[in-house]
């Protein structure tokens, strides 16, 4: 047969092969069986395959999938593709790192109907279901005619003949007590859930025990359906309630006690949306436990026992005090402020019931200030609803002073609970202020949503400059920087992204008063409809001078200014929303100009392209000099 190959003499560029137009309403399945394969040991810079889901009225393509582990077989991946009305390509993109032997190939690339954890086993690739190897028992492909010894079934379930294939184990191998066989599915890559069903028979002399887990990519396992009976004859149907919210393998384990302990054997799984018995499930929406505290406490309430213990506040733009981390001038929480700075005093914030039995990641910002000791002065408990349980799950160590710095927990509990957050002044000469805001909870643990591919259209820098490029670099150009710039009075204190992460800025004193440093996007494509920008940016220093943002369309000469801004305007980060439109092909242009003196660092970071017109409108774009309300403080 053929595969299709990358040319690997070109070092360090990419190579794109590109499918047709491709539409479908229902849910399907894209499988590609593909080979990376090098001589040398691990690079630096490692040679991948990337898979991108090209979507119409989209600027950006949305990484599905990646790759860069050799190997010297071919591998197969199964990537669930969620039922959308958009038409869409699929790009298939080899990225060449410095390896001069590397080579990449694809030998099928298939999109089927239906979800990727359905197989009938006709076809050799098993639908990407692998076994889990052990030296006496494992799953076999049966059928096809193959009389391998006496117990092997008649028919399968598909084709109910003896061409057609399943899966089986056997108990003839069996040297061990309670030794497992496991078949797992392939990784879901999109949130399902729904009635997952199976045909399977038993034949047993003695116990077996036939399991279906799910097992999520922290390594939890769950048992979701267990054999009851002891014998069925032909095919038995089995179907069971399944929640994906993030990424899960299905396991069916089979454990003998004895070496006659007969045969699992397992055909036809097929998955529908609509749960087995006729209940909704519990659809939890993750998105009613965050908060932004913009328009209240959302569905956060304080107990009145605890006195007021946090306080919604807003802070003006000003170059003391720094503002909320949603935009820079909107609301926060602040507990201990002064009416309620008494020893012993203790503030508590509780979050909305939680479901039991799902992994979760909680994601906040906080910021300290004023504390001698800071450990222990915010911390996050657990409370399970039915006997008081309080646990820890979290507390503060150190932080920088006064920069909002991103914490993250993960967190299973197998009874509804509560997030509650607990802050604390222990004696009168150390009781200063805790900030508290965007508070987000999301389904899945945090490092399995770290390993998820970015969003499409966002650079936060943590890890480059993304879509961005200078075109020339030196002292006069931007810098990516974690932590404060080496100049006091000016600059950011941490990033916008986690507070401890990197930013792009420019370093005044390496450069003369009106001197520009140009950030420049790629080439994005142009769509019909509106598009909005979101970043944020840093401009504190008696000395600061411009930033703009323009446009550049494709075949266009001049720039359209879109966006700009003078002089110092916050010590916090704060949030630049730009509607703009272009059918064509178009750069984004982020100038920054150098003011009159060193205390002219002016940062960005956090930059968010997304298709459609913003959700809200920010009042002035182009604004010269400072804001009149630069050092008002409200409280």
């Amino acid at each position: 047969g053929h595969y299709i190959s990358v040319d690997t003499s070109h070092e360090g560029e990419r190579a794109i092969l590109s499918s047709p137009e491709l539409h479908s309403e229902e849910w399907s399945c894209i499988r590609l069986i593909y080979q990376i394969a090098t001589t040398s040991a691990s690079s630096s810079d490692p040679t991948r395959l990337n898979l991108y889901l090209r979507q119409e009225g989209e600027s950006f393509d949305r990484l599905l999938w990646s790759a860069k582990e050799p190997s010297d077989s071919w591998l197969i991946a199964s990537l669930d593709l969620a039922n959308s009305t958009k038409k869409y390509k699929i790009v298939l993109e080899g990225e060449l790192g410095k390896d001069k032997s590397a080579s990449i190939a694809v030998f099928e690339i298939k999109i089927t109907p239906g979800y990727c954890i359905e197989c009938d086993f006709e076809e050799n690739h098993l639908c990407g279901f692998m076994n889990r190897w052990n030296p006496n028992v494992n799953w076999f492909v049966g059928g096809g005619n193959i009389r391998s010894s006496q117990s092997v079934l008649p028919k399968d379930h598909t084709h109910n003949s003896e061409l057609g294939h399943y899966m089986y184990v056997d108990s003839v191998y069996v040297k061990h007590f309670q030794e497992v066989a496991q078949l797992i599915s392939p990784k879901t890559t999109a949130p399902m859930s729904g009635c997952l069903s199976f045909y399977y028979q038993l034949k047993q002399e003695s116990s077996i025990v036939f399991t279906v887990y799910l097992r999520d990519m922290s390594g939890f396992y769950e048992e979701i359906w267990k054999t009851e009976s002891a014998l069925s004859a032909g095919w038995t149907l089995a179907e069971v309630d399944f929640d994906a919210p993030y990424p899960m393998e299905v396991i069916f384990e089979v454990a003998f006690n004895s070496a006659k302990g007969g045969y699992v054997a397992l055909d036809d799984i097929a998955f529908s949306p609509v749960y087995c018995s006729n209940q909704t499930g519990i659809s939890f929406n993750p998105a009613e436990a965050s908060c932004n505290f913009e328009e209240d406490l959302c569905n956060f309430y304080q107990d009145h026992k605890d006195g007021p213990g946090w306080s919604r506040v807003k802070v003006k733009r000003n170059v003391y005090r720094t503002g909320d981390h949603t935009t820079g001038f909107g609301y926060y929480l602040l507990a201990n402020t002064k009416f309620t700075s008494q020893p012993g005093y203790i503030g508590r914030l509780y979050g909305p019931t939680l479901p039991g039995n799902l992994q979760y990641c909680l994601r906040f910002y906080y910021a300290l200030y004023g504390f001698f000791k800071m450990s222990g002065t915010l911390a996050v408990y657990i409370f399970e609803e039915n006997h008081v349980v309080q646990e820890k799950i979290w507390s503060v160590l150190d932080s920088p002073k006064g920069v909002w710095t991103q914490a993250e927990i993960s967190f299973k509990k197998p009874m509804p609970c509560k997030v509650v957050f607990v802050s604390w002044c222990k004696s009168f000469w150390d009781c200063g202020l805790v900030a508290l805001d965007d508070i987000s909870l999301s389904l899945g643990s945090c490092q399995a949503a770290d390993l998820l591919p970015p969003n499409p259209g966002e650079c936060t820098f943590e890890k480059d400059e993304c879509m961005f490029t200078q075109k020339k670099r030196g002292r006069g150009s931007w810098h990516r920087r974690r932590g404060p710039t080496p100049t006091s009075y000016t600059g950011p204190r941490g990033d916008h992204t986690t507070g401890v992460g990197y930013y792009m800025y420019i370093e005044a004193s390496d450069m003369v008063y009106g001197q520009r440093a140009y950030l420049t996007s790629r080439t994005l494509r142009g769509i019909p409809g509106k598009l909005c920008l979101t970043f944020f940016y840093h401009m504190y220093g008696a000395g600061t001078g411009l930033l703009s943002v323009y446009l550049k369309k494709e075949g266009d000469d001049e720039e359209i200014p879109l966006w700009r801004r003078t002089g110092e305007q916050s010590i916090s980060w704060l949030r630049g929303l730009i509607e703009y439109e272009s059918e064509k092909a178009h750069q984004i242009i982020f100038e920054a100009i150098r003011g009159v003196s060193i205390r002219s660092d002016t940062a960005v970071d956090d930059i968010l392209f997304q298709a459609g017109p913003c959700l809200e409108v920010e009042e002035i774009q182009f604004s010269s000099g400072y804001p009149n309300s630069l050092n008002e403080i409200e409280y």
